[in-house]
């Protein structure tokens, strides 16, 4: 049996539609239930769903063998897993933010607070910059923080950038471009390895072969 960990929300959803396309019975994970454990009928896949900063740690303790998560959560936790597929959705972009006058010579001028729900991934990029930072966490609208003065700038995804340009942030920098990944854990790549290969080369021919319709 493989075991995978998806990330509750529309990541999850995205990443049955592909499992279910290659043949795999995702009938219960369906199902409106708060159960968060379920089995194929044929027993050979079992799903677990998870907060999705929880996916990289299920994967590299072995209680899933594949988990699909977010580029970004990836960045954040570090964790030593294989990054083996671009599933291609939940695109996105990982982006420093904040209003327009502060420009890349304020930022790297003096220290600057940044506030955050990727606080690993802000430190890092700050740093090699060689840009001192205080990092704020923050867990809810982060947008918040130039707008009350609680920091310069912010560290978040930005998507369409709508949530930005109706309270007067505009991206100052991108970091990096995000998207859907499908990681496995080290152990079982090696002892699972034909059951883990034979789903990864499924999706990869799955996401190749919608990305060739898209382009027609």
């Amino acid at each position: 049996m493989i075991t995978i960990a998806l990330a509750k929300g529309r990541l999850a959803d995205k990443a049955l539609d592909l499992l279910e396309q290659m043949g795999i019975d995702c009938e219960e994970v369906r199902k409106d239930t708060r159960k968060l454990i379920f089995t194929a009928r044929d027993g050979s896949v079992r799903f677990i769903m998870v907060k999705p900063s929880d996916v990289p740690a299920y994967v590299e303790y072995g209680t899933a063998d594949i988990g699909i998560a977010g580029k970004d959560t990836l960045l954040e936790e570090g964790r030593p897993l294989y990054e083996m597929l671009d599933l291609k959705f939940g695109k996105c972009r990982l982006a420093v933010a904040g209003f327009e006058n502060m420009n890349e010579s304020s930022i790297s001028n003096s220290i600057i607070r940044v506030a955050t729900k990727y606080p690993n991934i802000a430190r890092k990029f700050f740093a090699d910059r060689g840009q001192s930072v205080e990092i704020i966490r923050l867990n809810g609208s982060v947008e918040l923080g130039p707008l009350t003065g609680l920091s310069d700038v912010i560290v978040d995804i930005v998507e369409s950038g709508r949530t930005l340009k109706e309270n007067g942030l505009v991206v100052l920098e991108e970091i990096c471009p995000v998207s859907a990944r499908l990681v496995v854990n080290q152990v079982s790549l090696k002892t699972k390895h034909d059951e883990i290969r034979r789903i990864i080369d499924s999706l990869k021919r799955l996401v190749e072969g919608k990305n060739d319709d898209s382009d027609n």
